[in-house]
């Protein structure tokens, strides 16, 4: 077996990851695999490290295994997306961990470790979103982005000392829906246009716009509750003309995927996105906040491959991948 690189964030779930860690470093030792381990000392040092890592490999075929929140894997994603010799792979070490459960990753790590070595020359490709924004600046997304009330719920939820106080106790994705709720009496909505491959959406009073690529986000909510990551296509989701109060309700039905009963939510697919606001709107990719509209989203099919628990058969095998890099 070749070696696999781990990038580490030491520092998610209040740094309950650096246990983790050493729990994985023992039972890589005890197995004798070969591996080398970094560790990410501020944020976007793991996009460093995995671009690193990739470029060095010069078209090697490489596995580098993500340890820590979906912020992590996020970096991690965004590094390698043009490497098409690398595989990811994700232990969960964060509080949300939306990938693990859209890909069955387990929770445990050591359980998540061995199904990285089980699967290692294995892999599953998926579809990515790319988003350009900020006239030539590119992001890449793996589960989700959004405009509008989820980001500036993301945003709050990054930086709320909340969130350490419930990682404490292995509660820290309820930090979302505490800041939710708190955003919910403040929040006004916006007007925006939403274009998906040629046809114009416009509302004069929205919420939110999710564009999925899997099912889950915001540390469980089933925002997208058909979406596939390997479809070629990305779903998404507009709340807008609705009550405070009905909001809430439309929170709480979210996480069983019923919040599409509501009139109020339209739910859409498409290949090619662009979401524009007469003012600035707050933007997020996989929960980490990424600049404002006006954004350009485009599906990537079978962009990225990964270790996944899924035996994901496959949905996009007559379509080639664009040229999303």
């Amino acid at each position: 077996m070749e070696k696999i690189y781990f990038i580490v964030n030491p520092n998610a779930k209040n740094g309950s990851c650096r246990e983790i860690w050493r729990n994985i470093e023992k039972e890589l030792e005890n197995l004798d695999i070969p591996y080398l381990a970094f560790f990410t000392e501020y944020s976007g040092h793991a996009q460093e490290l995995a671009e690193s890592i990739a470029r060095k490999a010069d078209g090697t075929p490489e596995v580098i295994a993500a340890v820590g929140g979906d912020g992590t894997l996020h970096e991690v994603v965004n590094g390698v997306a043009s490497y098409s010799n690398i595989t990811v792979g994700f232990i969960p070490g964060g509080s949300g961990n939306d990938f693990s459960r859209g890909f069955e990753i387990p929770k445990k790590a050591v359980h998540a470790l061995s199904l990285v070595l089980e699967n290692y020359g294995g892999k599953t490709e998926i579809d990515i979103g790319k988003i350009q924004h900020n006239e030539l600046q590119k992001t890449y997304f793996m589960n989700n982005m959004g405009v509008g009330f989820d980001a500036a719920v993301a945003k709050d939820s990054n930086e709320s000392s909340m969130k350490q106080l419930l990682n404490r106790f292995s509660l820290g994705r309820l930090v979302y829906v505490y800041i939710l709720v708190k955003k919910l009496l403040t929040f006004r909505t916006i007007p925006i246009e939403v274009t998906t491959d040629g046809k114009v959406y416009k509302y004069s009073n929205a919420w939110f716009v999710t564009v999925s690529n899997q099912p889950y986000y915001g540390g469980g909510m089933k925002i997208a509750p058909v979406a596939l990551p390997d479809d070629g296509i990305l779903d998404i989701t507009v709340v807008h003309q609705i009550s405070r109060l009905k909001l809430l309700l439309v929170f709480v039905s979210v996480f069983w995927g019923k919040h599409t009963m509501f009139r109020e939510v339209e739910q859409f697919t498409g290949k090619s996105i662009t979401i524009e606001s007469p003012d600035e709107v707050l933007a997020h990719a996989d929960g980490e906040a990424i600049g404002y509209t006006p954004l350009k989203i485009q599906a990537c099919p079978k962009a990225l491959k990964i270790l996944s628990g899924k035996n994901n058969k496959g949905h996009t095998e007559e379509l080639k991948i664009n040229d999303c890099h």
